[in-house]
């Protein structure tokens, strides 16, 4: 299974009347994407976005409208790890044996609580910013290249 990361930059941005979109489509910035469109790619059956307000959403999971909810500030009241446990066992993500996290340093150490005792592969871990994620990521996607 892969995890994606959500994004600051959503459609309601773009198109104030967009109203309630699959969650494959809320999600417009440039990083969102290029991680999206790796997962489609290689993981097309099991792959999920990880909002920091909603949890783990399929990707024809509904979001009605415009929110503003960060891992990175409690602030905003964040999902927490208890709540994002429960959820993996209910939506039976818990089941899967191998987690790829194509996203930055707060999701694999997300996943690492979440899917504790699982097999996590981090490959955007060594990169040194968001350009070189970037970068490898459309390197994998141009190449047909999984990560390993």
């Amino acid at each position: 299974m892969c995890i994606v990361p959500c994004g600051n930059k959503k459609i309601w941005e773009k198109d104030i009347n967009a109203g309630p979109t699959q969650a494959k489509n809320v999600y417009i910035g440039s990083f969102a994407k290029k991680c999206r469109e790796y997962a489609q790619r290689f993981y097309a059956d099991s792959w999920v976005i990880l909002s920091a307000k909603y949890g783990f959403l399929f990707p024809d999971d509904i979001i009605e409208g415009p929110y503003n909810v960060t891992f990175n500030k409690k602030s905003t009241s964040p999902i927490t790890i208890e709540e994002l446990s429960i959820q993996a066992k209910r939506k039976q993500l818990s089941e899967f044996n191998e987690i790829v996290v194509v996203g930055g340093k707060n999701y694999v150490k997300i996943a690492k609580e979440v899917f504790q005792g699982k097999k996590i592969t981090e490959p955007l871990s060594s990169c040194a910013g968001m350009g070189f994620m970037m970068k490898k990521l459309k390197s994998a996607i141009d190449h047909n290249t999984l990560f390993e």
